[in-house]
């Protein structure tokens, strides 16, 4: 198999590596990849670290094995089964779960394998969809997408999942409450699409570029507005029409979560989803006083999953904008490359 690769915490090029092809046991799945989504944690990842502010910076070289093949957006043709698969077939395509767990921890056995301590997730701490071949533990994290474009299905595995479960997690009782997107880029684009398919009819979107702005009126923001925008929590306030009741921040840096926390009405609940890193310093006395919720999000169950797939083939998800690219060791570098500068609206997916 052919693999598109980092070879070591020292050499961060990608390269194209031939690999055995695995021979699929017990519940085990293989299939040959159709469609590889590019996803933003990958930058992180490729670059070793995450910004902790003050605190320094997280080491993700730390127990990483080399060589390192990212993709955790896969849709792939089943080519070969266990002898244990049951549900599938050669031939049939499927959507990939990348978020596996250990499957014997408390969060795994309530259906929380995203949150397992240990997670031997696809694409970041096992082989993923970077690859012309993807070896899939077992037939349950295998999802039927008849009837969708392949290209943008795959992106629902990560960005479409992370969006969906922090806009459930959000989603405030009143659909003309005030729920601003922080970032609509490919994930916070998302959030947009999935809060207005769960019929929330206000919702806000902050972004640095006009172009994601208006991206994400198309897909049913109520309005949007520049990052740059002086005095910018008064000006994202009078664009809700009050404070907000959630805020979701894809970016979740030092310069955005601060934003967020004052925006917040009393009793709001702050979802902080983004990887970009830094810190955030409130007033200890506005936590009660204001009764806010801060949490954090991170992708999203395998139910949620499948609970997503269906909303997306009912036809009310929209689908955000995709760019295509060939999956081949040049188009991940490139594409990895153009997240780290920015500036790119809605997803790239890289297609066999």
């Amino acid at each position: 198999m052919h693999a598109f690769a980092v070879l070591s915490a020292e050499d961060r090029s990608i390269v194209d590596i031939e690999l055995p092809t695995p021979e699929p046991t017990g519940a085990e799945v293989r299939l040959r990849v159709t469609h590889s989504g590019v996803c933003h944690s990958d930058v992180h990842l490729r670059e070793g670290s995450w910004s902790l502010g003050r605190a320094g910076e997280m080491d993700l070289t730390a127990g990483q094995r080399y060589p390192l093949i990212m993709g955790h957006e896969a849709v792939g043709v089943v080519e070969a089964v266990g002898p244990d698969v049951q549900g599938v077939a050669v031939g049939d395509l499927r959507l990939v779960y990348p978020w596996i767990g250990c499957g014997a921890c408390e969060e795994c056995r309530a259906g929380r394998e995203n949150l397992c301590a240990t997670a031997p997730a696809l694409g970041v701490a096992k082989p993923g969809g970077y690859a012309d071949t993807i070896l899939v533990p077992h037939e349950r994290y295998l999802i039927d997408i008849d009837g969708l474009d392949p290209a943008w299905a795959a992106t629902l595995a990560c960005s479409g999942l992370t969006s969906y479960s922090a806009a459930r997690q959000a989603l405030p009782g009143d659909a003309a409450a005030p729920a601003v997107v922080i970032g609509v880029g490919g994930v916070g684009l998302g959030a947009v699409a999935a809060l207005r398919a769960l019929g929330h009819e206000n919702v806000v979107a902050v972004d640095m570029n006009e172009r994601n702005l208006e991206a994400a009126r198309g897909l049913g923001a109520r309005a949007g507005v520049l990052a740059t925008t002086e005095n910018l929590p008064g000006a994202v306030v009078a664009a809700a029409g009050g404070p907000a009741s959630a805020v979701i921040d894809f970016v979740n840096s030092s310069a955005t979560a601060p934003v967020g926390f004052a925006i917040l009405r009393k009793g709001g609940r702050m979802i902080q989803v983004g990887l970009f890193g830094g810190e955030l310093v409130v007033p200890t006395v506005l936590l009660p006083l204001k009764v806010v919720t801060i949490q954090g999000s991170y992708v999203g169950t395998l139910d949620e999953l499948r609970e997503l797939v269906v909303i997306a083939r009912s036809g009310a998800l929209p689908q955000q904008p995709t760019t295509t690219a060939p999956l081949s060791a040049a188009a991940v570098d490139e594409s990895l490359e153009r997240l780290r500068a920015g500036g790119v609206t809605g997803r790239i997916v890289l297609s066999a």
